[in-house]
């Protein structure tokens, strides 16, 4: 039996065109037994209907606050004390300004001011709308108040923008649903895990960079996740456009020596886990222009000296900074031959196999499939957005920790 089972969850839209996703989120909640409730603002009825979110949860759809039928026996106090957790999917950010003052001028805010149920809510909206001061500081004042946060997720949004602020999926949201429901346990209390996430960027000249395309997605995900069984996670993460994750430290870096240096810094006192998730460019110039670089006669072309960078990994494995060494081995071809030489060449415990060949899963994509390897075992979890993945591979590393 689902952990949703006879659960009563009031999901609340608000105007926005993820407001679509928010249909198969009441479905999932449905189908595990949860029984549904759904509230719409006025401005969530111009991208879902009441008819359809009224058929996939069961029960008749409220947006009005003063319903004279519903009145009678004081419907929306009664609807407050109902609900066992409140999901906002989407949260605008018009809806996060006036819970965050307090205001309570529709239905919807009435009830989050009502309810002593916990009140999560799944952030979405435009990316500069996302990072306004103002949504920031509304975001930060919710936080403050045990509102959880799910998301947002970044990427390509509906309006052409690319950057934080997309809704998270509906089977991530489900997911979140039912550890806010069914906390997670803190198995991982008394733990260090330090993480790198996202691209290295190794100066050409102060204008101009080498780098890859590494969102960060994989890395953050699994800093989350381990946070979230109560690990003390540090993360150390190139440049992205991603929010750090609540709870979790980051370090900042731009190139492969600043992150050597970040992680050896981190670890002065050995850490239970390190992973390595980020894409480390495998060299740098020799010589860093120190002005911008220019075009020189009539030649077509420009040479440029490159050395090696410092292996990261390789490195932190031999001066035994972790009790546990996970690297990432992102292959275009021969992946797993590839992965069982660099887990055995750089002495790591395990590896994490993942072809970036793949147009589907892998760099800049919200799901990815890997394969995980020790020297004598082989996992290969299904494909599923980057979220699900990593609390499966934290699973999995956290079983071959109790094995050492």
């Amino acid at each position: 039996m689902s952990s949703l089972a006879n659960k009563q969850i009031l999901v609340g839209i608000t105007g926005g065109i993820a407001a679509y996703k928010t249909i198969e989120l009441v479905r999932l909640l449905t189908k595990a037994g949860a029984d549904v409730q759904v509230v719409l603002t006025e401005g969530a009825k111009a991208f879902v209907t009441e008819m359809t979110l009224q058929a996939v949860s069961g029960h008749p759809v409220r947006s009005t606050l003063l319903d004279p039928s519903a009145e009678l026996g004081m419907g929306h106090i009664e609807l407050a004390k109902w609900a066992d957790l409140i999901i906002i999917a989407p949260a605008s950010a018009d809806f996060m300004a006036r819970y965050a003052q307090g205001m309570a001028n529709d239905l919807l805010t009435t009830l989050c001011l009502a309810t002593e149920a916990p009140v999560a809510l799944a952030p979405a909206m435009n990316q500069a709308m996302w990072k306004h001061p103002a949504t920031q500081t509304n975001l930060q004042t919710l936080i403050s108040r045990d509102v959880a946060i799910i998301g947002p997720a970044s990427g390509a949004q509906a309006c052409g923008d690319v950057g934080a602020g997309r809704m998270e999926e509906p089977v991530d949201l489900f997911k979140a649903i039912e550890q806010l429901l069914a906390p997670i346990q803190q198995d991982l209390a008394g733990q260090h895990w330090v993480i790198t996430a996202g691209p290295t960027m190794e100066a050409i000249d102060p204008v101009r960079y080498i780098s890859n395309h590494s969102s960060g997605k994989m890395g953050y995900a699994l800093a989350a996740a381990a946070q979230a069984r109560g690990a003390s996670v540090t993360l150390v993460s190139g440049p992205t456009q991603l929010d750090a994750p609540q709870g979790v430290k980051r370090i900042e870096i731009k190139s492969a020596e600043d992150m050597l240096s970040a992680c050896r810094e981190a670890m002065v006192k050995p850490a239970d886990v390190f992973i390595g998730a980020a894409a480390v460019a495998d060299f740098r110039m020799k010589e860093v222009a120190s002005q911008k670089m220019k075009k020189t006669g009539d030649s077509d072309e420009m040479q440029l000296t490159l050395v090696k960078n410092p292996d990261v990994i390789a490195t932190l494995s031999q001066e035994n900074t972790a009790k546990c060494m996970v690297g990432f081995a992102a292959e275009t071809q021969d992946v797993i031959a590839y992965a069982k030489s660099k887990l055995e060449r750089k002495g790591l415990d395990l590896i994490i196999a993942n072809d970036v060949s793949r147009t589907d899963i892998g760099f800049n994509n919200d799901e990815n499939q890997v394969t995980v390897l020790s020297k004598d075992q082989q996992w290969t979890p299904p494909k599923e957005s980057k979220s699900a993945l990593a609390i499966e591979l934290v699973e999995l590393i956290t079983q071959y920790q109790s094995t050492k």
